[in-house]
């Protein structure tokens, strides 16, 4: 569950101020005419009661009807959410999810080393080490977080409940050091790292451990978070940390959080003096530095978990019980050192030093200016680049790679037998038997990679590229299983930015090979494009394209030198060299719009024609759902509405869409959480699976599929329409915070992975936002006006193919855009992106919302209706409201309601027709209290000015 944001209370007050100042000025005066009408002032004692009165009830009638104004104006949205019916999910779906969460993770655990056969254990005894082993990484923090409602699997559980009994007494070592975990929060980071100092391991606790048992387990972890990337530099400036003991510092200048403390070092050496055969647990999202495991003989076990979701470490105990054979495989390939990565100087806080007249102001940073970030590796990232490099010379593999991506060892052995290649209709095919080997049931994952033909200088392509995988059923010993792989030629095709400004499969021979991962060939063969195919033509489009694809992103590139093949990457020291320039040239900070500059007026097109608004058709939304996107009764619908509805439907789509009583549009919830569904409001959340980076790791497809449905059916029984995510950024670096909530460094891997949880999602008649659409794969500065540089191509073929892929095969009916710029345009309104490659390039139909909109200084509700941006989400009055009222305007918020009313039709909530409504209980209260107030009002008045006739009677009588 997301915190208290500041900013928003903030906005929340200052957006029902003029209602307080209303309240503040009417008790004022009232208080004002109680003093002034006095005895010396009103001699008449009834007239002066009776203004004393009146004066009160007025008080209360305006202060009745300003709290109105604001319960009914700005706070409806928010009170709607809060007040919101607390659906909870069945038991039914609980241990439906719960199951799946451990299913899930028992496929992504994935064995990394394992000599000796040391694992599965043979001892069910076991002495676990690592602080981290009581306080585990379940998923991440921020929208990632796990829901409180339910109780989580800890490590301990499942070892527990694999019957491996732990050493109680290591365990109680590590709670009385410190219970909880340091906070990693979108607003508050410390990074901490909490472990005992192996000089408090006295020598009768390691005594009786090994009296305990010859095994030993040592878990390492680490947590990311939103808002906030892992440390480069734990020395750097700003950086949170308490060391563990006062006689050392945990970090050295340059040491980075991926890497071992001192502490952890010492832990390290301590528990292999003293056991032969230990089993190192690494658990977080974020590849880590393990070539430690590598200088102990005796560390004879690599175990990478990641988050696990709420019952996930249930799975680990299985695993490291033998019920379980690991059948994992890296999502992203581990080196040895990640300040070698192409990215590594390129990734973090870069703010210009000549934009300061565009400042802007966010909870998490503050006020700010301006900052950048450059892609200049290109396409060559993760193993793209690792792999290519190996093959061209300029790297030393063994000495950079530790575990290549889509590695994984098993507790059996496997062959893959490649059947004849066939390529012919532009599909290219073959059959691969898959054969257990060894001694125990287990699956194993069929990967195809190709390695196209590269021309020196020519378009940039790397020598390994995944384009098809399959995992197999579970095999017993000696039981063999035919795989049929199927891929498009097109899937080999390179997007050529230079010269034809479209994708282009050159002629040539095309290496397509099965591996055991992306450096290890088991078998190839040679597919012949006999000649060159570019998809430039309305009846040649490449991938299916409703338009042909061609250069949108020309002005993303910049002025940035990218890293280049051409010559054994002659490039690579220029090209990743940490950037020395930190001002944007004048041609392009003149392109540079934000809040302070940004007039819609200028974007007006006077031939445009005002549309119908506040039409009579008598057209209910229900009558739509089905129905094509452009329908004929869609316009008839659309001419229903007023420029308040729709203004009112676009700005508040935070945590949902609104209701227009008008055209029976019921208010519709959507909720957080990459890999639950958390209700911030109600509180209200559902079971959390594993970490978008487990589900890669699985290579399961079928699991994938599975995770989006049993969302949907969490939906269901919370009564949510929406969900906020998948998310699929690209893990461009290791550091980044939100790796927990993306899939892999591979946009193919990744956009099978978010395809199948869409897809799944959907099924359910639950509309899936695919985020955060595009180019936001770092916290750092996200919402500083983030100007992100990249050059087409890797736009394409990385960064974008994730999202291509869900809305093509998944069938994504929503988007959520991302807060940083592509080049000088901001991407919540980047119509290139929202509009000519989303929409016509790829087909899309449905919403595209912000991400959180808090009225930052380049967030402006005219400016991403414009650019194709549908609904921000905010739950405030900030500047989430459309101010231009033009024909140019008011075609952009039409366009806009069409979008979001197209989506919220199709969902499972208008399955059965218009949904009935309930009054939310804040309306009711509220209706309460003015029917009290009238009668109050009304008799008070009569009972004042009763006795103000008595009064003035009694008078009389006495005067007589």
């Amino acid at each position: 569950m997301l915190g208290i944001n500041w900013g928003d209370v903030i906005a929340v007050i200052q957006s029902v101020a003029p209602q307080l100042i209303a309240i503040a000025v009417v008790l004022v005066l009232a208080l004002a005419l109680t003093i002034g009408i006095n005895k010396k002032t009103v001699k008449d004692v009834a007239v002066r009661k009776l203004v004393h009165s009146e004066s009160w009830l007025v008080a209360l009638v305006a202060a009745v009807v300003a709290v109105s104004m604001m319960l009914f104006g700005p706070l409806a949205s928010l009170l709607n959410s809060a007040t919101a019916v607390k659906y909870t999910l069945s038991e039914t779906t609980i241990s439906n999810a719960s199951d799946l969460a451990k299913e899930i993770q028992s496929e992504a655990i994935t064995l990394l080393k394992n000599d000796d056969a040391n694992l599965p254990l043979a001892n069910k005894k076991l002495n676990v080490f690592g602080w981290g082993s009581t306080n585990p990484v379940y998923g991440g923090t921020g929208s990632g977080s796990m829901n409180q409602n339910y109780e989580t699997t800890s490590i301990l559980d499942g070892l527990k409940e694999a019957g491996i009994e732990t050493n109680a007494d290591l365990s109680k070592l590590y709670t009385d050091y410190r219970a909880d975990r340091p906070v990693v929060a979108m607003a508050e980071q410390d990074w901490t790292l909490p472990e005992v100092p192996a000089s408090q391991y006295s020598d009768s606790l390691i005594a009786d451990a090994k009296s305990f048992s010859d095994e030993a387990m040592v878990v390492i972890t680490r947590v990311g978070g939103e808002g906030a990337d892992l440390p480069m530099n734990m020395k750097a400036d700003g950086i949170t940390y308490t060391n563990n003991s006062e006689d050392y510092e945990d970090f050295k200048d340059g040491e980075s959080f991926l890497e071992l403390s001192q502490t952890e070092k010492d832990m390290i050496k301590l528990v292999t003096d003293n056991f032969d055969k230990v089993t190192v647990v690494y658990n977080g999202a974020n590849t880590f530095e393990l070539g430690f495991v590598d200088e102990y003989p005796q560390i004879k076990s690599v175990l990478w978990c990641p988050p696990a979701g709420q019952t996930g470490f249930s799975a680990l105990g299985d695993v490291l019980a033998g019920e379980t054979n690991p059948s994992g495989k890296t999502s992203d390939t581990f080196i040895k050192d990640l300040t070698q990565a192409p990215s590594y100087n390129n990734f973090g806080d870069f703010l210009y030093d000549n934009m300061t007249e565009f400042p802007t102001e966010n909870f998490e940073e503050g006020e700010t200016t301006p900052a950048f970030v450059n892609y200049v590796e290109g396409i060559y990232v993760g193993y793209k680049y690792y792999e290519t490099a190996a093959d061209e010379g300029a790297i030393d593999y063994d000495a950079v790679v530790q575990y290549p991506f889509g590695y994984g060892l098993s507790y059996t052995t496997f062959s893959q037998e490649m059947g004849d290649v066939t390529y012919a209709d532009g599909k290219i095919s073959f059959d691969v038997t898959v054969t257990n080997t060894g001694d125990v049931a287990g699956k194993d994952v069929v990967e195809t990679y190709v390695n196209p033909p590269y021309t020196n200088g020519g378009i940039e392509k790397a020598s390994a590229n995944l384009v098809a995988f399959e995992k197999t059923d579970l095999l017993e010993p000696g039981e063999s299983q035919t795989v049929s792989i199927e891929f498009e030629d097109d899937d080999m095709a390179s997007y050529d930015s230079a010269d034809a400004k479209a994708w282009v499969l050159e002629a040539g021979d095309y290496a397509v090979s099965i591996q055991s991962d992306s450096h290890t060939t088991i078998d190839e063969q040679n597919v012949t494009v006999d000649e060159t195919i570019t998809y430039d033509s309305e009846d040649n489009t490449h991938n299916g394209d409703q338009t042909v694809a061609t250069n949108v992103f020309d002005d993303a590139a910049g002025d940035v030198t990218y890293l280049s093949r051409a010559d054994h990457f002659a490039n690579y020291d220029e090209a990743t060299a940490a950037p020395t320039d930190y001002s944007l040239s004048e041609e392009r900070k003149a392109e540079f719009r934000n809040n302070s500059n940004y007039d819609p007026a200028e974007y007006n097109d006077d031939s445009d024609e005002m549309p119908t608004t506040g039409a009579k058709n008598g057209v209910r939304l229900a009558d739509l759902t089905g129905k094509d996107y452009d329908d004929e009764l869609w316009n008839q619908l659309l001419d229903q509405l007023t420029f308040d509805e729709m203004d009112n439907l676009i700005a508040f789509g935070g945590y949902g869409t609104q209701a227009i009583d008008s055209i029976g549009k019921v208010a519709l919830t959507d909720v957080d959480g990459p890999a639950s569904l958390n209700n911030n409001f109600t509180g209200v959340g559902s079971i959390g699976f594993p970490s978008s980076t487990s589900v890669a790791c699985t290579w399961n497809k079928d699991l994938a599929r599975q995770f989006g449905e049993g969302i949907g059916d969490m939906a269901h029984d919370m009564h949510v329409a929406g969900w906020y995510a998948p998310a699929m950024n690209i893990h461009r670096n290791a550091f980044s915070g939100r790796t927990f909530e993306y899939f892999s460094e591979d946009g193919y891997l990744s956009g099978v992975m978010a395809a199948e949880q869409v897809g799944g999602a959907q099924s359910k008649g639950v509309y899936a936002f695919m985020k955060h659409y595009a180019l936001n794969d770092q916290e750092t500065r996200r919402l500083s006006e983030l100007n992100t540089w990249a050059n087409e191509q890797s736009i394409r073929e990385i960064y974008l193919k994730p999202f291509e892929m869900s809305v093509k095969e998944g069938g994504a009916g929503a988007v959520m855009s991302s807060f940083n710029y592509i080049g000088t345009e901001w991407a919540g309104s980047h119509t290139g992106l929202l509009n000519t490659v989303l929409r016509d390039e790829w087909g899309f139909r449905g919403m595209v919302l912000t991400d959180y909109f808090g009225g930052y200084g380049y967030q402006s509700a005219d400016r991403a209706i414009r650019g194709g941006n549908d609904l921000m989400l905010a739950t405030t009055d900030v500047t989430n409201h459309i101010t231009d009222k033009s024909a140019t305007s008011l075609q952009a918020m039409r366009t806009a309601s069409h979008n979001i009313l197209y989506t919220a039709a199709n969902s499972w909530l208008y399955e059965d027709g218009e949904p009935e409504v309930t009054t939310p209980i804040w309306k009711t209260i509220t209706y309460v209290v003015w029917g009290v107030t009238a009668v109050l009002f009304l008799g008070l008045s009569a009972l004042a000015i009763k006795k103000f006739l008595d009064r003035k009677k009694a008078a009389a009588e006495i005067q007589a």
